[in-house]
């Protein structure tokens, strides 16, 4: 028997590509991971279908937020043939900034991003009141990033903060009086694994045109070299805070599920980390960026085999 593959109508794809959805797809496995290793075992079936709905639409918003305020600079990045990415950038996979490219109107774009914004919200309000706000702060805190471009490099820090919200409100969604040190060490590794894994190697894939706008991301400020240091030193205190994390968590983990972290520490984090401090090339810079994209996954597969098979 054939199988037809899904078809994704093209204007669809466009919409898509505003959020960067394969990325945002990836990324809600971070929030899962965390609701799991904060209650020890699954939730309720309602709170897993509701949490889901909500982080997608959560991400989706965000994602396109990040377009609508970029939008006026990115116009004149375009214009100078930035953005021409093919496939090998996870976020490349779709069309980059299609709003800036005019694939996208601005109203559509707007519409599209306060219409699951509005979504995110009645889903957070509904797990937990607390999410909203957090969704909210995280809203805003995406919208300064932005706006940072040329101000300061510490708008990475921001970037991470951003990042481990949706975490956060994961936890609060299973349980409403987290363990405040489980709280640190998820927030301590996103915002490390976000700055070493995701900003500074896609800042790094931009650098060309970041010197020519005179943007002040980490790469243009500190110069490759130092940057991929940086970027290491953040994955190897990521690659730590893992297992910092798994041990303050309310599971518990056998030398198998310990063995595989290592290995997915290695492989996806400090070996593409190390092969860009070596080469300081835009391909490393890429590769590490796709391979760290995949952590947090691959980390929920490691718990869902803890829950289901040990």
């Amino acid at each position: 028997m054939r199988c037809n593959a899904i078809v994704i109508p093209p204007r669809l794809k466009l919409f898509f590509a505003l959020s960067r959805t394969p990325h945002g797809v990836i990324d809600m496995a971070a929030p899962a991971l965390a609701a799991l290793l904060c209650l020890g075992h699954f939730p309720p079936a309602a709170t897993i279908v509701l949490g889901l709905v909500t982080a997608f639409a959560g991400y989706t918003a965000v994602y396109a937020l990040n377009d609508l305020v970029d939008y006026r600079m990115d116009r004149q990045k375009v214009r100078l043939g930035a953005y021409a990415d093919g496939e090998d950038f996870l976020d490349g996979v779709l069309v980059r900034h299609p709003l800036a490219k005019g694939a996208l109107t601005l109203l559509e774009a707007t519409l599209w991003t306060g219409g699951w914004a509005l979504v995110a919200m009645v889903g957070a309000w509904l797990l937990n009141p607390i999410c909203l706000f957090i969704f909210l702060a995280g809203g805003l805190l995406e919208a300064v990033y932005c706006l940072l471009w040329r101000v300061t490099p510490l708008r990475a820090l921001i970037n991470g903060i951003v990042k481990s919200l949706g975490a956060v409100a994961a936890v609060y969604a299973v349980n409403p009086q987290p363990s405040m040190m489980f709280l640190i060490v998820l927030f301590s590794w996103i915002v490390c694994w976000e700055i070493g894994g995701q900003n500074i190697p896609n800042d790094w894939t931009d650098i060309q045109d970041d010197r020519r706008f005179k943007a002040k991301t980490i790469p243009v400020q500190l110069g490759m070299a130092r940057a991929g240091l940086l970027a290491l030193v953040c994955l190897v205190a990521a690659f730590f805070l893992t297992f910092l994390l798994v041990w303050v968590s309310a599971l518990s983990f056998g030398i198998v599920h310990l063995l595989a972290l290592v290995g997915l520490g290695l492989g996806l984090l400090l070996w593409p980390a190390l092969r860009l401090v070596e080469a300081n090339g835009r391909p490393q810079a890429m590769d590490l960026f796709n391979k760290a994209s995949l952590f947090p996954l691959s980390l929920f597969g490691v718990v869902l085999v803890r829950l289901l098979l040990f």
